[in-house]
This record gives structure tokens, C-alpha cells and sequence, in this order.
């Protein structure tokens, strides 16, 4: 797995937190929340999924804060895409 130089902070971390204990709160916006929970303490990247996820929640007009703010922080930490090779 590659490693970011970027880490969730704790106003973002507790944003996700917020976000995954919300009952309301839609699926994207959790995978989102998720990812940006999982890197606040480790270099871990954001995953393809979760990126998709957290530009879903970023452009979904009935996102709460928080979810905003989880899902920014996901996306500022997506890893460099793979190249395939070429046969």
C-alpha cells in the first residue's frame, strides 16, 4: 500500500467520527468518513472507491459539515494512480 506525506488532522478525524455515527448519514458519505478516519494516524492513501465516494459527498448539495469536512480530508490524501503495463 503507498504511503501519503498528507495525514487526516484531528478536526477532520473528529468529523468522520461524526459523520459514521450519524443515523442519517448516507452510505458515500461514511465510505468517505471512513477512509479519512482510517489514515489519522497511519500513511495510508485513499483507495479509488473512496474517492469516488467522498467527490459523490462533496457534490451532494444535502451533505452535513462534517461529511464535507471527512470527505475533503479523503481527497486531499489520494494515492497516485497505477499505471498499467503494456504488453
Amino acid at each position: 500500500m503507498a504511503t501519503a506525506k498528507k495525514t487526516t488532522k484531528s478536526a477532520a478525524a473528529k468529523a468522520a467520527s461524526k459523520t459514521l455515527r450519524s443515523p442519517d448519514t448516507a452510505k458515500a458519505s461514511k465510505s468517505a468518513a471512513g477512509s479519512a478516519l482510517a489514515q489519522s494516524r497511519t500513511g495510508k492513501t485513499t483507495g479509488a472507491k473512496a474517492a469516488t465516494a467522498a467527490s459523490k459527498t462533496l457534490r451532494d448539495g444535502r451533505t452535513s459539515k462534517a461529511s464535507k469536512s471527512a470527505a475533503g480530508s479523503a481527497l486531499a490524501q489520494v494515492g497516485k494512480a497505477k499505471k498499467a503495463k503494456k504488453r
